[in-house]
């Protein structure tokens, strides 16, 4: 199909918690400060690239990274995941760019930064142009067979970005969602002025804001709602081919999907509001998505607050088409900055009160591990904890034992882990964190390398937009944050949110100067978003210390693949069971087991471990992979000393549920399940195989 007159939208969300979306169209992360906001007539022209690729690592034997949990260790795999790039430049002097990398993985990662920049002056030639300035990535022991895979394919979508540039005007609108998410710590919440409170009609960001990309020529729940959005255009005129929709996260520190709210386990009843107990414990208090009651291990919640994005994105996305929303505008002003910054002791004039005020040496308090009732920590930690307990300061001192300097400057933070200086093997906390920022027009992108709490992120933007103005010459601002992003540096609370030391309090690495000396940091650099003359007007932008990469020696306990062996009497791919039926419904579970061999031996990056295929007149074509929602991959060893195991698919047949914006209906028809692997013999060679399941009937 020629794209020739077609609409490419790029749409960046900018809200919920973290919803961050740019398409060709993009995504969301949260929502967007705005003084007051009026249509332009005129929009700037921009030069827009938008690429994807396929960045799912190891989907087995490797820990995840929530909450620190050993037993969260991956099985399979539900969904791929992706890195989405957009590149941006100015068409009149193209070395004016930036490139923003949303990736379907926890946050940004200083390493991964570090590989996707070397491998962009390894590209050479028009890619040499990005480096520390202009390179955001929104988002592991570490598993060097998955960071290889995320920066080598997140280079590959930075390449099909940087292929599909093309002249483009840039809209931006913005839509409320009410029920996309809730806050986890409304107590903290509360220690906030009930003046600024009263400013505000919720406690959490809930307006997305999305920027479409209208080309002049050519045509995590983050996941599902960039999944939805891209299935859900496919047969869409209104759209180019290959469009992509990035959801990327803004201030998500104290958002929770669990938007039931937090219920004790054992009695239904609702946890204790100040520290998220169940009769003084945490591990009873689990936060309730909106389908808790599905033995599912959460994935209909998740699937459904991806879908609620998706649905307010697509909303906004009509209503754009018709003429609402605000040109991009200003001599097509694209810029960037970055620094590092040392954050151990760092002195500053406060941008709140003009007091001078320190940061502290990184520590991380004993609420942080409370975790959350999105995450319950363990022993008796709870949040909301500032009186020191006497067993743990033993516990501590085995590690270190903060002096009374840091001790004061932490206060009331009780220290379980003095961060700051543990440096064995490696830093056990950073110390420098990026300070970045970039800009469209009058959009500006404030970059966080922390998770911000919800009123953090409306002081940071409202500091920005104030001083836009006098700044930038930038009348209407627009500020949105993109958080974390770059590298990690744990959460960023207000300082009455501090005091409070629930989790994102004790998690607050820095100090309860920490919010106030990012916004300075912001502040002080504000001026190298300006226009290219003024900026050339200014000193050179210091570069600041360079945190270490530790790829080369990082620890790993992670197994490594010895063998496979099929189970006894059988081969690679041979089935073993499969579901008994041959008449299958919508909203019915097919399923087929396989003996198998360890995934990790081909990651089958941009193709699939399974498939349903369905015979049109003696063809077996291809409807589902394992990129899609409802077909699931599982893999099971089932004797190490032997190398065998066995991998099972499963396919929910969709309803209209799952079907949510797909013109691709399914049609009545005979189905087959299909696995692909590769096994590992003794002397390491890789060999493929594949299974095929029986045949069933679906009606429907």
């Amino acid at each position: 199909m020629s794209t020739e007159g077609l609409l490419s939208v790029l749409i960046l969300l900018f809200s919920l918690w973290g919803v961050g979306s740019f398409s060709h169209p993009t995504d969301s992360t949260g929502s967007a400060y705005s003084h007051e906001k009026r249509a332009s007539k005129h929009g700037s022209t921009f030069l827009v690239g938008v690429g994807k690729a396929d960045i799912t690592g190891a989907v087995v034997q490797i820990p995840f990274a929530g909450y620190g949990q050993l037993n969260q260790t991956g099985t399979g795999l539900r969904q791929r995941i992706y890195a989405r790039s957009f590149v941006f430049a100015d068409p009149a002097n193209a070395t004016n760019s930036f490139i923003y990398v949303v990736l379907d993985a926890q946050s940004g990662d200083t390493a991964v930064r570090h590989g996707i920049l070397q491998g962009l002056q390894t590209l050479g030639g028009k890619y040499r142009n990005y480096g520390e300035h202009n390179v955001a990535i929104a988002t592991l022991g570490s598993d060097k067979q998955t960071y290889t895979a995320i920066v080598e394919v997140a280079l590959l979508s930075i390449q099909r970005a940087y292929d599909s540039l093309a002249p483009s005007t840039i809209s931006v609108g913005t839509i409320d969602i009410p029920d996309g998410n809730i806050n986890r710590s409304p107590y903290s919440y509360l220690a906030n002025p009930a003046t600024e409170r009263a400013e505000y009609t919720s406690d959490t960001d809930t307006t997305m804001t999305l920027l479409t990309f209208d080309r002049l020529s050519d045509g995590d729940n983050k996941g599902v709602a960039a999944y939805l959005f891209e299935r859900g255009v496919t047969n869409d005129t209104r759209f180019a081919d290959n469009f992509v929709a990035g959801f990327s996260q803004s201030s998500v520190g104290d958002l929770s999907p669990n938007v039931l709210g937090p219920f004790c386990e054992d009695t239904g009843l609702p946890c204790d509001f100040k520290t998220s107990t169940c009769n003084g414990r945490t591990e009873l208090c689990q936060g309730r998505g909106p389908y808790f009651g599905e033995a599912d291990d959460g994935a209909k919640s998740a699937f459904e607050m991806g879908r609620r994005q998706y649905n307010a994105a697509f909303q906004l996305y009509g209503q754009m088409a018709s003429g609402s929303g605000v040109l991009l505008a200003g001599e097509s002003s694209v810029a960037s900055y970055h620094t590092y910054q040392n954050m151990s002791g760092y002195e500053f004039i406060s941008p709140f009160n003009g007091s001078l005020q320190s940061t502290c040496y990184a520590a991380l308090g004993t609420s942080f591990a409370g975790g959350t009732s999105d995450g319950p920590g363990a022993f008796d930690f709870t949040q909301n904890n500032t009186s020191p307990n006497p067993f743990w300061q033993v516990v501590r001192t085995g590690l270190h034992q903060p002096g009374p300097a840091q001790i004061h400057c932490q206060y009331p933070k009780q220290i379980l882990f003095d961060v700051g200086a543990m440096n064995e093997p490696y830093a056990w906390a950073p110390d420098i964190v990026d300070v970045q920022a970039l800009r469209l027009g009058q959009l500006l992108v404030i970059v966080s390398p922390s998770e911000i709490t919800t009123m953090s992120g409306r002081r940071w933007k409202s500091a920005i937009a104030d001083a836009a103005g006098s700044v930038l010459s930038i009348s209407d601002p627009i500020i949105v944050l993109a958080s974390p992003a770059d590298s990690y540096a744990h959460y960023v609370t207000t300082e009455e949110e501090y005091t409070v030391q629930r989790y994102e309090g004790a998690s607050t690495l820095y100090g309860p100067n920490q919010l106030a000396a990012y916004v300075n940091l912001s502040l002080t650099y504000l001026p190298y978003l300006g226009i290219p003359n003024a900026v050339a007007q200014l000193p050179k932008l210091p570069e600041g210390p360079k945190p270490p990469v530790t790829t080369n020696y990082s620890l790993s306990f992670i197994p490594a693949v010895v063998f496979d062996r099929p189970i006894l009497g059988h081969s690679f791919g041979d089935v073993l069971s499969s579901s008994p039926n041959y008449f299958y419904s919508v909203g019915d579970y097919v399923s087929a087991t396989f003996v198998g061999a360890n995934p990790r031996n081909d990651l089958r990056l941009e193709k699939t471990y399974a498939a349903v295929e369905m015979n049109n007149d003696g063809i077996w074509e291809v409807v589902r992979t394992d990129a899609d929602w409802n077909l699931t991959f599982e893999w099971n060893q089932t004797n190490v000393l032997l190398g065998t195991s066995q991998v099972s698919l499963t396919w929910q047949i969709e309803d209209s549920y799952y079907l949510s914006g797909w013109d691709k209906a399914l049609q009545s028809g005979i189905y087959r399940l299909h696995y692909y692997g590769e096994s590992k013999d003794l002397f390491g060679t890789i060999s493929s195989f594949e299974g095929v399941g029986p045949e069933f009937s679906l009606r429907i």
